[in-house]
């Protein structure tokens, strides 16, 4: 067989496999999404960290009486910092399944996804210090002068 046949076998199968396999239940794949936020908080001390973060911006998002806008871009952000570390992980072990030795290119990979992460924990600390800056500046301009 030539390697073009083999590849035309291999899709179709995979075709097929996918096309005709049954989802499950609506209330398993739920069941399964929780299971792996509940896998990553047990696992990862970034996450652990950031679900942290987390629960202290919505701490300060009621204690501070933030305003609506500024709380929901406060938990988009947060929750995003929270997303990009759950795909970073599934990155990285992916890359650790194809590839156990070290490898440079892996190493890349992996930092990149990283750095994705870091982007975006850096402004949500931004955007939340923003905010806190100034509703301390008006409170020390209000009740000061």
């Amino acid at each position: 067989m030539t390697k073009d046949k083999h590849f035309l076998q291999a899709n179709n199968y995979i075709c097929k496999y996918l096309f005709t396999m049954r989802k499950p239940p609506l209330h398993n794949s739920f069941f399964n999404a929780f299971r792996g936020v509940l896998m990553m908080v047990k696992s990862e001390r970034n996450f652990q960290i950031e679900t942290a973060a987390f629960f202290i911006n919505l701490f300060l998002i009621f204690y501070l009486k933030l305003t609506t806008t500024d709380a929901v871009l406060i938990i988009i952000i947060s929750s995003a910092v929270l997303a990009a570390e759950i795909f970073n992980t599934a990155i990285e072990r992916i890359c650790d399944i194809i590839q156990p030795e070290f490898d440079k290119r892996i190493g890349f990979i992996k930092d990149i996804s990283a750095g994705a992460v870091l982007l975006l924990a850096v402004a949500s600390v931004s955007y939340r210090n923003f905010n806190l800056l100034e509703i301390y500046l008006n409170f020390v301009l209000i009740n000061c002068f």
